[in-house]
C-alpha cells in the first residue's frame, strides 16, 4: 500500500470522526432524558422507533435515539456506560463500515449500538464471532441489553438441530460464528422441502475481528461434502512416487502461494511411470488430480504446523489460533493424500455437495460492517473487495504501552536461547509474560527451552476454545508466564493482577513475524488495554518460516551483506528493514491469491445464484405447472437447434437422432422416417400436435398433489446432482488454470468461458433428465387432448 494512499486515507479517518462527534453531542444531549424514563418506557420507545421507521424515517434520523437508548439499557442492565469513543465505532457500524479499536477498548459493546439499529428493520440481524465461546459469550451478555427493550435475541450453535435453528433465525439479533451462518446458507438450498429452510435472508452483519474472517479464511471455501469412493490405492501409489522428488529437479515449489509445480523432468518420470503419454490431456485428468494433491501434502502441508497424527487420524490445525479443529477434514482428496503420506489408512475422498467462499458470502449482506484492532494494513483490501472504509477510532485513554525494537537473530537455537533468558529476567521481577507463537510446534520447541531455563510457565495447546479464554484472562496476573499461538483466545481481555502496573504491567514477546502485520498488530495489542502500562518486542530468526517463503536469490544477497554479534544477533544492514520488506511481499503475494480466487469464484458465484434461484422457484413455488412448461419449450427448442442447424442443408441433418431425443422426453405419434428430408418448420408443424399434449399435461400438474410432489422431488434431485457434477468439473478447471495461458490469452478469460460451456451443458443436460423422468408421471395427454377437443 503506497506511503500517498496510506496518507489520504488516514486524512478520510479524521474527517469522518470529526462529523461524527456531532452526533455524539447529540446522543450526549439526549441522556438525562432517557435516565429519567423507567423501564417500561424505555421498551415503549422501542415500538416508537420502529414505527418511525416504517413511517418513512431514514436510520440516520432515528439513529441519536436509538443509540441513547441502549446506552440507558446498558446502564440498568450490565451496568456499563458506552463512552464516547465506543459511541463513534457504533456509528461507524451504523453506516456499513470498519471501526478499528485497540484491544480493550469494549468492542463487544459498541456492537449493541447498531445491532439495535438495524433490528429495528425487522429484517434480522447477525452478529458473527470467531468462534462458538464467543458467541455464547455475547449473547449472554449484550442480549440482556437488547431484551430488555424487548428485542428478542437468538444464538445460532452448530450442534443444534434443524427447528432450533429456525427460531434463533427468527430473533431479531442472532449471534454466531461466520462459518455456521454459511453453511446454513448452503443447507438451505439443499432442502426438500420450504419448511426445512432455517435463514430468512442476508440483511445486516456485524462481525468482530473482522479481518480475521474476511481475510486469513478468505482463501478456505466453506464446503459440505459427502464420500465419493475413489481409488485408494491410487492415492498410495502417487504418495509414494512423490516421496522421491526433489525440488529443482522434479517439481518447483512456491511457498508464498502454497503451490507445487511439476517440471518437465516430473513430468516425463510421471509419465513412463504410468505409461501415459501427455499427463494433461483430458483422458488423464483424474491421475493429475491425484499427483497434484500427494505434491501438496508432501511438500506444502507440515506436520504440527497445519496438521497433527492424533490416535493414527489426521486433525487440522488452525493457522491463526493453533488449535485442532475437530471433525474437519480437506476436500477434494488432500486429506487423503496426507493420509497416504502419513502412512494412515486412508479413508473415502469426499465430493463436494454444496460451496461458498466466505467472501461471497458476506457480499450478499445488504449492510455489512465490521471491527477489529488491525484493519489499516489491509484497508486497500477491503475497500477493493468488500467496498467497506476503515475509520481509526480514537482510544478512551492514551496508549502507553512501549514497542520495543524487532531482535533478529542468525540461528532458531539462538533465538530460542534469548528469549528464555528474556522470559526468565522479566518473570523474576513478577511482571507477567505473554509469549506468541506461530505454531504447536513452535510453542512446544519454546516450552522446551524455559523448562532447561527453569521457568515455570503455561502452554496454551489444544485446549478448547472456553479453557483458552480462562487462561488468557489469567495471562495478567502476578508472575504469570504464557506461552500461546497468536491468536489463541481472540476477543478475551487480559485484566492486569494487583500490583502489576506499577511493575510495568504485562510484557508480549514474538517469537516470528507473521505473514501479515495485521496479526503482530493483534499480538502486541494484547498489552496496554485502557491506558494500561505494558510493552512488547519480537524476538526472531533467519531461520523462521517467513524466510522460507521469501525470494532465495534475495535472501543469499542480503546474507552475503549481513553482520552479526558474538551471540547471533543481526546487527547490520538494518534487519528490521529486511524483515518488514519479506513481510510486506509475503502479504502482498497472499493478497494476490485471495484476488486470484475471486476472480475465479465471481463466475462461480454467478451460476451458484442461478442454480439457487431456480431450486428456490421449484420449492416455494405453488404453481409449477409454468415452471415446467417453460423448461419444456427450452429443452424442446435447443434440440431442434442442435440436431436441425441451420448451417447444414434438411439432409444432412440426423433426424433419426433427433427422433430419439424428442422421443426420450415426450410420446411422439409419429415415426423417424416421416421427419426426414423435411424443412425444419414442416418438422415443427408435425410434432405440433404431440408437444400441445404435453404441454397440456404439464398444465394439469399443480391440480394433482401427488403428481406435482413427484414432479418437484424429480425436479429438485435430478438439479442437485447437476449441480454437483459440475462443481467438480469446476474444481478440475480451477486446479489446472496456471496451465491455461496459452500464448497471449488470459486465463480467467478462458476460466470463465468455458465454465460458461460447461453450465450450460450441465443446464441442457438437467433439462433432458426431467423430461425424460416427468413424461412417465403426467396423466394421459393424449386422452386430454382428446377432452379438449
Amino acid at each position: 500500500m503506497s506511503i500517498i494512499y496510506e496518507k489520504y486515507m488516514e486524512l478520510k479517518s479524521k474527517n469522518q470522526i470529526k462529523k461524527l462527534h456531532k452526533i455524539v453531542e447529540k446522543i450526549n444531549a439526549l441522556e438525562d432524558t432517557y435516565k429519567g424514563l423507567t423501564d417500561d418506557q424505555l421498551r415503549m420507545k422501542t415500538s416508537a422507533l420502529k414505527e418511525s421507521l416504517q413511517n418513512g424515517k431514514s436510520m440516520e434520523d432515528i439513529r441519536p435515539h436509538a443509540f441513547a437508548l441502549v446506552r440507558e439499557a446498558a446502564k440498568r442492565t450490565i451496568k456499563q456506560r458506552h463512552y464516547d469513543v465506543q459511541l463513534i465505532g457504533g456509528l461507524v457500524l451504523s453506516e456499513g463500515n470498519i471501526s478499528q479499536m485497540q484491544t480493550g477498548e469494549g468492542k463487544t459493546l459498541v456492537a449493541s449500538l447498531p445491532s439495535f439499529l438495524f433490528a429495528l428493520h425487522g429484517k434480522g440481524v447477525h452478529v458473527i464471532t470467531s468462534n462458538e465461546y464467543l458467541a455464547k459469550r455475547d449473547f449472554e451478555l449484550i442480549g440482556q441489553i437488547h431484551r430488555f427493550l424487548g428485542l428478542e435475541v437468538g444464538l445460532n450453535l452448530s450442534e443444534m438441530d434443524t427447528e432450533e435453528k429456525k427460531q434463533a433465525y427468527l430473533c431479531d439479533i442472532t449471534y454466531g460464528t461466520g462459518n455456521e451462518f454459511g453453511f446454513d446458507y448452503l443447507r438451505d438450498h439443499m432442502v426438500n422441502q420450504p419448511s426445512e429452510k432455517v435463514q430468512r435472508g442476508q440483511a445486516f452483519a456485524i462481525l468482530d475481528e473482522i479481518d480475521s474472517i474476511l481475510i486469513d479464511e478468505a482463501r478456505t471455501p466453506l464446503i459440505i461434502a459427502n464420500k465419493s469412493g475413489a481409488s485408494i490405492e491410487l492415492f498410495e501409489i502417487t504418495s509414494m512416487i512423490v516421496k522421491s522428488f526433489k525440488k529443482g529437479e522434479e517439481i518447483e515449489v512456491d511457498l508464498p502461494s502454497r503451490q507445487v509445480h511439476l517440471t518437465e523432468k516430473g513430468i516425463e518420470r510421471i509419465e513412463k511411470t504410468f505409461g501415459v503419454d501427455n499427463l494433461y490431456s483430458t483422458d488423464h485428468q483424474v491421475l493429475f488430480h491425484y499427483i497434484n494433491q500427494s505434491l501438496q501434502a508432501e511438500f506444502i502441508l507440515r506436520r504440527d504446523v497445519d496438521y497433527i497424527v492424533k490416535e493414527g487420524k489426521i486433525e487440522l490445525v488452525d493457522a491463526f489460533t493453533g488449535r485442532v479443529m475437530d471433525g474437519r477434514n480437506l476436500s477434494h482428496g488432500l486429506h487423503q493424500a496426507i493420509e497416504a503420506k502419513e502412512g494412515l489408512e486412508i479413508n473415502e475422498e469426499n465430493v463436494t455437495q454444496a460451496t461458498v467462499t466466505v467472501q461471497n458470502y458476506f457480499r450478499m449482506y445488504s449492510i455489512l460492517s465490521g471491527m477489529t484492532g488491525s484493519a489499516i494494513p489491509a484497508q486497500k483490501e477491503f475497500m477493493d473487495i468488500y467496498y467497506l472504509d476503515v475509520v481509526e477510532i480514537p482510544t478512551n485513554r492514551p496508549k502507553r504501552r512501549k514497542d520495543e525494537p524487532d531482535l533478529i537473530y542468525q540461528t532458531l537455537n539462538q533465538k530460542y536461547k534469548r528469549i528464555a533468558d528474556e522470559v526468565k529476567h522479566i518473570s523474576e521481577t513478577g511482571r507477567p509474560v505473554l509469549i506468541g507463537t506461530t505454531s504447536i510446534h513452535q510453542s512446544e520447541m519454546l516450552s522446551a527451552y524455559l523448562k532447561k531455563a527453569k521457568v515455570t510457565h503455561q502452554l496454551l495447546n489444544a485446549k478448547t476454545e472456553e479453557q483458552e479464554a480462562k487462561l488468557i484472562a489469567m495471562a495478567g496476573q502476578r508472575g504469570q508466564v504464557t506461552i500461546s499461538t497468536n491468536m489463541a483466545g481472540r476477543g478475551t481481555d487480559i485484566l492486569l493482577g494487583e500490583g502489576v502496573a506499577k511493575l510495568g504491567g504485562l510484557h508480549i514477546i514474538g517469537t516470528e513475524r507473521h505473514e501479515s502485520e495485521r496479526v503482530d498488530m493483534q499480538l502486541r495489542g494484547r498489552a496496554g488495554r485502557q491506558g494500561d502500562p505494558g510493552s512488547s518486542q519480537f524476538i526472531v530468526s533467519l531461520e523462521d518460516d517467513l524466510l522460507n517463503q521469501y525470494d532465495d536469490e534475495e535472501l543469499e544477497k542480503w546474507l552475503k551483506k549481513m553482520k552479526a554479534d558474538e551471540t547471533g544477533l543481526v546487527i547490520s544492514p538494518d534487519p528490521r528493514k529486511f524483515m518488514d520488506k519479506v513481510q510486506e511481499t509475503i502479504e502482498n503475494q497472499h493478497f494476490s491469491g485471495r484476488v486470484h480466487l475471486l476472480k475465479l469464484e465471481d463466475h462461480l458465484d454467478q451460476q451458484r445464484k442461478a442454480i439457487y434461484g431456480i431450486r428456490n422457484t421449484l420449492l416455494d413455488s405453488e404453481e409449477l405447472s409454468s415452471s415446467l412448461i417453460e423448461q419444456f419449450r427450452t429443452v424442446y427448442q435447443e434440440t431442434l437447434d442442435e440436431l436441425c442447424p441451420p448451417n447444414k442443408t434438411p439432409e444432412e441433418w440426423d433426424t433419426p437422432a433427433l427422433y430419439m431425443k424428442l422421443q426420450s422426453i415426450f410420446p411422439l405419434s409419429t415415426d423417424a422416417a416421416s421427419l426426414a428430408g423435411r424443412e425444419r418448420e414442416d418438422i415443427e408443424d408435425m410434432l405440433e400436435k404431440d408437444v400441445n399434449a404435453y404441454l397440456l399435461g404439464l398444465s394439469k400438474v399443480d391440480e394433482d398433489e401427488s403428481i406435482a410432489q413427484q414432479a418437484r422431488s424429480f425436479s429438485l434431485s435430478l438439479l442437485d446432482q447437476a449441480w454437483i457434477a459440475h462443481l467438480d468439473v469446476m474444481d478440475e478447471l480451477k486446479e489446472g488454470i496456471h496451465l491455461r495461458s496459452y500464448g497471449q490469452e488470459d486465463p480467467y478469460r478462458l476460466f470463465q468461458l468455458e465454465s460458461h460451456h460447461s453450465f450450460e451443458e450441465m443446464l441442457k443436460e438437467y433439462r433432458h433428465a426431467l423430461f425424460a423422468k416427468i413424461q412417465f408421471i403426467l396423466p394421459n395427454t393424449q386422452e386430454m387432448e382428446g377432452i379438449q377437443s
